[in-house]
C-alpha cells in the first residue's frame, strides 16, 4: 500500500446494503485500529459532490457519456479534496461506491466502452485504487424486494440493465481477487457484516483487525 492509511470501497447493485455495511465497517475499523475513520460516498461526499448527485439522480434526459463525465468530475474532486488527504495522514477511508461503480454501470449497464470508462476514471483519480473493494452481491429478486419505495432516475432501470451491471461487477472481481472480496449480501445485516469484516481484515493485514475479525458483528 502506497499510502500510510487504508482505503476500502463498497460496490454493489441497488438494494445491496452498501451504505449500512460501510458505516458498520468504519465503526469497527476505527475501534480495531485506533485510527481516524472517514466514511464517505460517491457521488455526494463533498459539497460539489452533492450537486453532482442531484444532477445525476434527477435529470431525466441525461446522455450516458454526460453521466460518465459528471461522475469522473465528482470523483476527481472527491479524491483530491477528501480521500487522498485523509489517506496521507494515516486515516481509514471507507467509501460507498468508487470508480468500479462507473465501470459497472456505465460500461455494463449503459453499454459504453469499458476501457474508455475505466481510463477516464483512473485519470480522474491519478490511478488511486482501494486496498480492498467489497462487492455486496445480491440477485435481482432480492434487489427488487429491498427497493419497494420511490425510486430515483438511476434506480428506475430494467432487469436487463441490472443483470449487465451485476455481471460487470463479478467479472471485475474475478479478474482481481487480491483487491476484491465478494460477499453474499442476502443474509442479515449482522451476517453480512461478519463476512465483510473477515474479508477486509485478511486483505488489509492489520494485526488488531485480524485479531478482532472473528468476533460477532454486533459486538
Amino acid at each position: 500500500m502506497s499510502n500510510p492509511g487504508y482505503f476500502v470501497s463498497f460496490e454493489g447493485g441497488d438494494g445491496s446494503g452498501k451504505t449500512t455495511q460501510a458505516r458498520l465497517l468504519g465503526d469497527w475499523l476505527g475501534a480495531a485500529t485506533g485510527r481516524e475513520v472517514v466514511v464517505t460516498r460517491e457521488p455526494g461526499g463533498t459539497t460539489l459532490g452533492l450537486e453532482v448527485r442531484r444532477l445525476v439522480l434527477h435529470s431525466e434526459d441525461m446522455d450516458p457519456r454526460t453521466e460518465a463525465l459528471l461522475y469522473a468530475a465528482d470523483r476527481a474532486h472527491h479524491v483530491a479534496s477528501l480521500v487522498r488527504p485523509a489517506l496521507e495522514r494515516g486515516a481509514v477511508v471507507v467509501t460507498d461506491r468508487y470508480l468500479d461503480s462507473s465501470v459497472a454501470y456505465q460500461s455494463g449497464g449503459r453499454e459504453l466502452s469499458e476501457q474508455e470508462v475505466e481510463d477516464l476514471s483512473l485519470w480522474a483519480v491519478q490511478g488511486l485504487l482501494p486496498d480492498v473493494t467489497v462487492l455486496l452481491d445480491v440477485d435481482l429478486e432480492t434487489s427488487r424486494a429491498r427497493m419497494a419505495r420511490d425510486l430515483d432516475r438511476l434506480e428506475r432501470v430494467d432487469d436487463a440493465f441490472r443483470q449487465r451491471t451485476r455481471d460487470a461487477y463479478l467479472r471485475r472481481a474475478a479478474a482481481d481477487p487480491a483487491r476484491w472480496a465478494v460477499v453474499d449480501a442476502r443474509g442479515t445485516v449482522e451476517e453480512i457484516q461478519a463476512a465483510v469484516r473477515a474479508a477486509v481484515a485478511e486483505r488489509l493485514a492489520v494485526p488488531d483487525a485480524v485479531e478482532a475479525a472473528p468476533r460477532d458483528a454486533g459486538a
